[in-house]
């Protein structure tokens, strides 16, 4: 099991379903996880029941990021978009808003680099951050991740459009 002295990260389990609505339907993560609408319990289930299907085959991983201290769910950890012939995959981290600035995201980002490099074989990671997500710029390049490049005008908010900085982690340097 991927573990630390301050979280632990496990698969998704049946009984993550209200863990699970409860992070999906918060509007507040929606700019960033392309969801513009609620998601039903029924969805979710259905997606619980295949959950558990080999990375390699499915071409993503979410992990539940659970306290140690407590054995509460406090966010997910999403590696997707697997490219087998380049070795790389994006990485998507969600804390539930009552959990987060707690190191969370950072123990979870931790447990994952030597994961990634040593079990999935992964050669990099990327990941993309709305400009203004000043927090997620400063976990992702404490973690060694460095700026790639601008896209511009690259998601729609409620407020207009904002840019989103690429970054990207070669594992093993």
């Amino acid at each position: 099991m991927l573990r630390s002295d301050l979280i632990f990260l496990r698969p998704l389990e049946a009984d993550d379903l209200e863990f699970l609505y409860a992070l999906e339907n918060d509007p507040a993560v929606w700019g960033v996880s392309d969801t513009l609408a609620p998601v039903s319990r029924h969805v979710l289930r259905q997606y619980l029941d295949s959950a558990a299907a080999d990375f390699f085959e499915v071409r993503q991983l979410r992990l539940v990021i659970v306290a140690a201290a407590t054995g509460v769910a406090v966010g997910t950890l999403d590696v997707f978009g697997f490219e087998p012939l380049h070795q790389r995959a994006g990485v998507g981290i969600t804390i539930l808003a009552a959990h987060r600035q707690q190191g969370y995201a950072r123990a979870a980002l931790a447990l994952l680099l030597p994961y990634a490099q040593q079990v999935l074989r992964l050669h990099q990671l990327h990941c993309t951050i709305a400009a203004d997500n000043t927090t997620s710029l400063q976990l992702f390049a404490a973690a060694g991740f460095r700026e790639v490049g601008v896209r511009q005008e690259w998601l729609r908010t409620a407020e207009g459009w904002q840019d989103a900085v690429e970054m990207q982690r070669l594992l093993g340097k």
